[in-house]
């Protein structure tokens, strides 16, 4: 799971300016959430995580999610944004699950690639991200998200939309395949995947802005895994297309100036 969220605005600097300058902000906090002991899994654990965000102050974000990943916007003309972006990656062996013995480890790592982001009215946002792995795997991912959100009361924000996760088949040997020498130890049918769609699923999200420092959520999200990661014999064998994600979070705003 992704253990922070960082978003940083565009930054425009004046003649004499170093690209810092200005009125920034700091949130801090943290997520409990019960979410799959790994992708696919049928087991489920309550997990937390740190959420860090920064940002210049008076950006043009108007709305973000808890998927969103690490992000830094080289556009921003308000309706549109793009730029770069990573994810954190974290390990997976099979201290995570019986289920993962005499599977290859998943190496902690990362993923690097681009994002954009588009506002075709006031209350719906599309972004898409495309990813490369470092690491942890070879692949590439896409991952697709609509978002729909209202603010019913002044600082109450509700959102709700469709995902879709695409990956390449390096990817997907990474995380769903059974070499045969892997066969014996792990008990597991041989599985090849190639490349495609992973999952879709939807996710929704309850925002109070309780006070101009402090922000509170409460998330949930499914997903169904389909394709050749639904195909996986780790899947069939031991695990469940139905990935469940349901969680609290809260974060505390620190502003500062830079000179």
């Amino acid at each position: 799971m992704t253990a922070a969220a960082l978003l940083l605005a565009p930054v425009s600097a004046r003649a004499g300016d170093y690209f810092w300058s200005g009125d920034w902000y700091l949130k801090v906090g943290a997520a409990g959430f019960s979410a799959p002991r790994y992708e696919g899994s049928k087991k489920y654990l309550f997990q937390v995580t740190p959420l860090i965000s920064l940002g210049k102050a008076g950006s043009t974000v108007r709305f973000s999610s808890r998927n969103d990943n690490p992000s830094f916007a080289l556009i921003d003309n308000g309706a549109f944004r793009a730029g770069a972006t990573g994810k954190l990656i974290m390990p997976r062996d099979e201290g995570d699950s019986d289920d993962l013995k005499g599977l290859t480890p998943v190496k902690f790592g990362g993923e690097l690639g681009a994002f954009a982001e588009v506002y075709p009215t006031d209350f719906l946002r599309l972004r898409g991200e495309v990813r490369h792995g470092i690491r942890s795997h070879h692949g590439v991912v896409a991952d697709i998200a609509a978002d729909a959100f209202v603010d019913v009361v002044p600082n109450v924000r509700v959102s709700a939309g469709p995902r879709m996760t695409i990956a390449s088949k390096d990817y997907m040997k990474t995380y769903y395949g059974v070499k045969p020498s892997e066969v014996a130890a792990s008990g597991l049918a041989a599985y090849d995947p190639g490349g495609g769609i992973q999952s879709v699923g939807a996710g929704a999200a309850i925002t109070w802005q309780v006070n101009e420092k402090i922000e509170t959520s409460a998330f949930a999200e499914y997903k169904r895994l389909v394709g050749p990661a639904a195909d996986s014999s780790l899947v069939k064998q031991r695990g469940d297309r139905d990935q469940f994600l349901i969680g609290v979070a809260a974060t505390y705003k620190f502003d500062f100036t830079l000179r």
